[in-house]
């Protein structure tokens, strides 16, 4: 059990779409140096949480702290005092920019770098995700889709060097193995690990068993609009808990529904 205090706080947040409830008081804390996975079935509000957490989505109730602080509205409303960057499911690229757009997007927006410095930081950031520098010419039509997801892992982790403090601090993943094959997954779940020396903390979403257990040292389950369940990653086959047994096991019997 982590005693120090969580860098991220979800209290009693509750958000529903129409009159389907996704999530009912839910309450969970993220701590520095968290490996941790959202695990849980289909539909129940894995990836509305990131999206919270993102500030991209808000919650219907409930309060969300960072570093202590309460944050009021989306992520344009306000500052928080610490960078949260997310790498989407579908990777989420521009098709018509390069891969060195792509990636240096937010550089080529605000930072007022010249062209030859952001090249420089791309081309570091292609480095660090295992991209030959001549990535940086393609578009993404051109990509594979384990490509595609290291591009987006690079944008995700990119931050102008000349202000440290906009490094991201915390990497939310939305399912960044889907679709992939066993060896690009292998891959993806290799460079998540890697990337974790830049980030003090980071959350995913994933269904993949091997993603699951080669990502993840602590395990959340989600399941009825709440976590049902908190363990680390060598519980998962030793818990008593009926939920995360029926899913780790794929029986149709269970509590799951």
């Amino acid at each position: 059990m982590n005693l120090s205090e969580p860098i991220i706080e979800l209290k009693e947040v509750s958000k529903s779409f129409g009159n389907k409830i996704i999530l009912d008081k839910a309450n969970l804390k993220i701590y520095e140096g968290d490996a941790l996975v959202i695990i849980g079935p289909s539909g129940t509000g894995k990836s509305t949480i990131l999206r919270i957490i993102a500030g991209l989505t808000e919650p219907d109730e409930g309060e969300i702290y960072i570093k202590g602080k309460k944050r009021v509205g989306f992520i344009e409303d306000h500052q928080d005092s610490m960078i949260i960057s997310m790498v989407f499911q579908q990777a989420a690229l521009f098709d018509s920019l390069s891969v060195r757009e792509n990636i240096g997007f937010s550089l080529y927006q605000h930072s007022g770098l010249s062209h030859d410095k952001i090249k420089d930081i791309v081309n570091n950031a292609l480095d660090m995700v295992g991209l030959p520098l001549e990535t940086a010419n393609l578009f993404p039509a051109e990509l594979s889709g384990g490509m595609r997801k290291r591009v987006s892992f690079a944008r995700a982790m990119i931050f102008n060097p000349n202000k440290p403090e906009e490094r991201p601090e915390v990497i939310l993943y939305d399912e960044p193995t889907a679709g992939l094959d066993p060896i690009a997954s292998t891959m993806v779940e290799d460079l998540v690990r890697h990337l974790q020396i830049t980030c003090n903390a980071y959350l995913m979403v994933t269904h993949q068993n091997s993603t699951i257990r080669r990502t993840g040292d602590r395990l959340v389950f989600l399941y009825d609009g709440q976590f049902q369940w908190d363990g680390h990653i060598q519980e998962i086959d030793t818990t008593d808990n009926p939920l995360v047994r029926q899913f780790f096991s794929a029986s149709i019997e269970g509590p799951i529904k």
